[in-house]
């Protein structure tokens, strides 16, 4: 896996307009945010957010859930949870991403 491809699907993934046709669940969002900041960053390094930040302890707990994974891992998965999304796509959209995806 290179970082090149990691690096393409962090740009499809941050580009996805948020009423396109290409729309990750929630679920999909959190695996994105946890394994891009693993793959970054690494182990969390900050104190889990309050008691009234739904949206910060979703994300904090998802990167958590990923801890110890290798930053090689991290980009692996996420790259491979993006293209699995794009090829369950029908559309032209879709089919278009997921080569240039592969193409990186």
């Amino acid at each position: 896996m290179s970082e090149a491809k990691f690096n393409e699907a962090v740009k499809i993934v941050q580009g996805l307009p948020k009423e396109g046709p290409v729309k990750p669940s929630q679920e999909d969002q959190l695996y994105f945010y946890s394994h891009y900041k693993q793959a970054t960053i690494g182990d969390v390094n900050t104190t889990r957010p309050g008691m009234l930040d739904f949206v910060g302890k979703a994300k904090w707990d998802a990167w958590k859930g990923v801890e110890g994974t290798s930053k090689e891992d991290a980009m692996e998965k996420y790259v491979a949870r993006l293209l699995e999304i794009l090829k369950k796509g029908e559309t032209e959209e879709y089919k278009t991403l997921a080569a240039q995806l592969e193409a990186a």
